[in-house]
């Protein structure tokens, strides 16, 4: 029997993109898959083509850096399954609209984007964290990314602190039972970004990397499954590097 069978998972950003996918992976392995969405249409929609697909899977909507709802949202989603086992810390600002330096981006959207990368998080794991207490197994795994270990962008610097974070909470909450970790993609060709992003942006990314190889979305839901997972009950405080070896480094 699976590990997952009747657990809970909330994902934030659980709409569309990884979230979806570490929703859809997570409920084919028997887990109740929790998504949270800034667009309640997008997150029901998800939840219904798992549930179509044989899963379980709720759609929540919320706004992770709202301290009231996140409370509310994740009350609700240990309501209806009994606790929360996974909290994955996914939803995050990265569009190109971000992704400017910050002597473009301004101060007030330099304020937003630390607000969803980085207090989302904290926001999200104080609120999970009544519910995660005392369950056995139970982990976070947070979504940062290799900009995290290049600099040179308030995106990365956003995620870097992701990186951090995932040490503070695993060292605080490791008396509780609880690991922390998280995962740093690098270029991942989901089908949108295989469309949209230029031919001469992936090979110069491509070059950068030490596996002659393209990465997928798949690649980062196994790294998830890993980390949540029994295999990774010793893992904690890590940011695990998913990114052919772009983003290496000691």
């Amino acid at each position: 029997m699976s590990e997952w069978k009747a657990r809970t998972a909330v994902i934030t950003g659980g709409g569309r993109g990884f979230g979806k996918a570490f929703g859809t992976a997570l409920a084919d392995a028997g887990a109740h898959a929790v998504l949270v969405d800034i667009d309640e249409t997008v997150a029901m929609a998800a939840a219904a083509e798992i549930r179509a697909a044989g899963g379980a899977a709720d759609g929540i909507g919320g706004d992770v850096t709202d301290e009231v709802r996140m409370a509310e949202v994740m009350a609700q989603a240990a309501g209806m399954h009994g606790g929360i086992d996974l909290l994955v810390n996914n939803a995050g600002l990265h569009s190109d609209e971000y992704g400017q330096p910050i002597t473009k981006l301004g101060l007030a959207k330099t304020r937003r984007l630390f607000d969803v990368n980085v207090m989302g998080v904290v926001c999200c794991t104080l609120a999970a964290l009544p519910h995660m207490k005392g369950r056995e197994g139970a982990s976070i795994v947070n979504i940062a990314s290799s900009a995290a270990h290049m600099g040179g962008s308030p995106y990365g610097d956003s995620k870097l602190a992701v990186a951090g974070l995932t040490i503070t909470f695993a060292r605080e909450l490791g008396r509780e039972g609880i690991r922390v970790n998280a995962i740093s993609p690098g270029l991942m060709l989901t089908e949108t970004i295989a469309r949209e992003l230029p031919e001469a942006t992936k090979a110069r990314v491509k070059a950068m990397q030490m596996i002659d190889a393209d990465g997928h979305e798949e690649d980062i839901v196994e790294a998830l499954l890993y980390l949540a997972s029994r295999k990774a009950r010793f893992v904690t405080g890590e940011t695990l590097r998913v990114t052919g070896g772009m983003a290496a480094g000691v």
